[in-house]
């Protein structure tokens, strides 16, 4: 007899559009929805599509309205600037209310695109959702993007709008944003009409006459705003995605599609009842904040955690239990760096002792692959069930899971677990032939795809077709690169362009860093292949050290290097580790692979947008000098 999560995800398949109505039926509709997909338009396929219906109503008014509006909504917690600040349901949608009506005051409408350049403050969920009252578009730039970044997307969304912060608070720093808001606005060849500037008290930012609004004065004397009725197929944002060519890609999200499977989600995935204090240890910049610090744990019922902070540092590597415990938190969902970090700086785990958290039922990692050391480590430490999971910006929620909510199966390290219930997941090979189980291939998703996943890139639907659905005709191409085993785990290497060709074999880097996660000395660490003119590429690998470590760096490279050599074998051709300070991320703390790779290379390379720190890469170059690589020159 079929488990639950069988039952489920078989009829997620095979009778999909009576499995998605019955999601719809739990949300507000001014008119439900009587067509629930139609894929002529886009491969992806399109659902609810006669449906109207609003998400700002269905996250704050809907539970207002059913007696939920003395229950927290959302809680902010700031080490950086010692806040703790509460809203209920109540509070949150009127301060959504009246921003929305000081929007509409000056012209924002249904359909009209406004930027938002702001750090983890409250107001920046209350500007996000009042876009959705409204049904304009949104569009969140992560605060401090460079003035040419930020330009970019101003001139690609025609925004008539850009709502700002001051500032941005880091560890030991303030980062101005007007400058670099200024900065964008000149640079941009079209000009939004006006900006609406929150002053944060840490920084108050000269404003320009006629152009710019002050926060506080526009709400100060405007009217709330009704909910305006939008269909399920208008876009609810545009999310800005780094492309291969450069130019960034405007991912769409739908409002009918996109308001369903989060709410979906956060019983059967997440496993968290109405009520309970759901956190995504993330930022709103990136699609983890905008699905499941803003959007899902509202749509839900939840109480979310939104933080302004970082894993070690704000003030030490003991911060997300002190918030656990305060907050009563009954599922974190974070990346894996962020317990690499933890870890390296408190790897016995001292400051975890003597905390309450009975509440505490499930760590949720994604982001980044999760290696199985790590994942170990924080099953050791807590005790309880450490889930990976693995999804992407272009579809919004998790493709693979362990659906507590529904079913936990049995955890395997190294694999995300199973298909969520909509994803069709395949693996292939060049030829968009199916490969047999366990063997490696591209990773792909038979169309359609379910609710919540982009219908388009903004203002680029041939560039979506050619870039995602044109390769593997049929497929969604994930871009990633692994395989399914015989149980239907899957297992998510590398991306297919970390695949690296060593002598003929095709080698995943990933399974490289396992090997070397899984060294007692090894916090965290990176591989990448390297151009050579006898193997074609062969694997470079880096490693950051637990704190503490005190033996002859040589001695540890030499280790690792024979624990890959004894665990994937000669072919590997894994001869060369560097022990380095730390590596280059993005803000959102994924490894700059590609990055590090052209300056091995000696390739041209570019500054990454998302680089959490410029400085490191000469770092990078100097450690790869010193192994016997490296001298891609900047990119201008």
């Amino acid at each position: 007899m079929a488990g639950a999560y069988e039952t489920a995800f078989r009829r997620s398949l095979d009778e999909r559009e009576a499995f998605w109505a019955e999601a719809a039926a739990d949300l507000h509709w001014y008119k439900a929805p009587t067509q629930i997909l139609e894929t002529e338009s886009t491969p992806a396929g399109r659902w609810f599509v006669d449906g109207v219906t609003n998400t700002c109503f269905n996250a704050l008014d809907r539970h207002v309205e059913a007696g939920r509006g003395e229950q927290a909504a959302m809680i902010y917690d700031s080490p950086v600037t010692d806040t703790v600040r509460s809203f209920t349901y109540r509070e949150l949608r009127d301060a959504v209310a009246v921003f929305a009506g000081a929007l509409r005051s000056r012209g924002i409408g249904k359909g009209d695109r406004v930027v938002i350049y702001m750090p983890m403050i409250p107001e920046t969920a209350v500007a996000m959702l009042a876009c959705a009252r409204l049904g304009a578009v949104h569009s969140v730039v992560f605060g401090g993007f460079a003035s040419n970044e930020l330009a970019v997307r101003i001139d690609d969304s025609a925004c008539k709008a850009v709502i700002a912060a001051s500032c941005g608070i880091e560890p030991g720093r303030v980062v101005e944003y007007k400058p670099l808001l200024d900065g964008a606005i000149e640079l941009a060849e079209h000009k939004p009409e006006f900006c609406v500037v929150f002053q944060r008290p840490e920084c108050e930012a000269s404003m320009v006459e006629g152009r710019d609004v002050d926060w506080h004065e526009a709400v100060a004397g405007a009217e709330p705003a009704d909910c305006v009725p939008v269909s399920a197929l208008d876009p609810l944002y545009i999310l800005y995605t780094s492309g291969t060519t450069g130019q960034p890609k405007g991912v769409v999200r739908d409002n009918g599609g996109h308001m369903v499977v989060l709410h979906w989600t956060m019983k059967n995935v997440y496993g968290v009842e109405p009520g309970e204090v759901f956190w995504a240890a993330s930022d709103v910049g990136w699609v983890v904040g905008h699905s499941y610090i803003v959007y899902a744990p509202l749509l839900a019922g939840n109480t979310a955690i939104l933080f302004e902070g970082k894993p070690v540092g704000t003030p030490d590597a003991g911060v997300y239990w002190r918030i656990i415990e305060q907050h009563k938190v009954a599922a974190l969902f974070t990346a894996p760096t962020a317990f690499r970090a933890i870890r390296r700086d408190d790897p016995e785990a001292k400051l975890l002792e003597g905390r309450d958290l009975s509440h505490f039922r499930t760590l949720f990692l994604a982001g980044e692959r999760s290696d199985p050391d790590t994942l170990k480590w924080a099953e050791d430490i807590l005790d309880r069930p450490v889930i990976d999971h693995w999804w992407q910006t272009e579809t919004g929620w998790p493709m693979c899971a362990n659906c507590v909510g529904i079913e936990l199966l049995p955890v395997k390290h190294g694999s995300p677990t199973r298909p969520v219930p909509g994803w069709d997941l395949r693996v292939v090979d060049d030829e968009n032939n199916e490969v047999p189980a366990g063997t490696i291939g591209a990773l792909v998703v038979r169309t359609p795809m379910p609710p919540g996943s982009f219908p388009t890139l903004w203002n680029a639907h041939e560039r979506y077709l050619d870039t995602y659905f044109t390769e593997f005709p049929g497929y969604y191409k994930t871009a990633d690169a692994g395989y399914i085993d015989e149980e239907g785990y899957a297992y998510i290497m590398a991306r297919t362009d970390d695949i690296i060709n060593v002598a003929g074999h095709r080698l995943s880097t990933g399974a490289m860093e396992e090997v070397l996660a899984a060294h007692n000395d090894v916090a965290e660490c990176a591989v990448i292949g390297v151009a050579d003119q006898l193997k074609g590429q062969i694997p470079v690998g880096f490693l950051v050290l637990k704190a503490g470590v005190n033996r002859p760096l040589s001695e540890i490279e030499t280790e690792v290097v024979a624990l890959v050599r004894r665990r994937i074998g000669p072919v590997a051709a894994f001869k060369t580790a560097v022990v380095v300070e730390r590596l280059p991320k993005t803000r959102s703390g994924k490894i700059l692979r590609g990055t590090m790779q052209k300056v091995a290379d000696r390739e041209t390379w570019r500054m990454p947008a998302t680089i959490d720190d410029p400085e490191i890469m000469a770092e990078i170059e100097a450690a790869l000098k010193q192994v016997g690589y490296a001298g891609g020159a900047a990119a201008p």
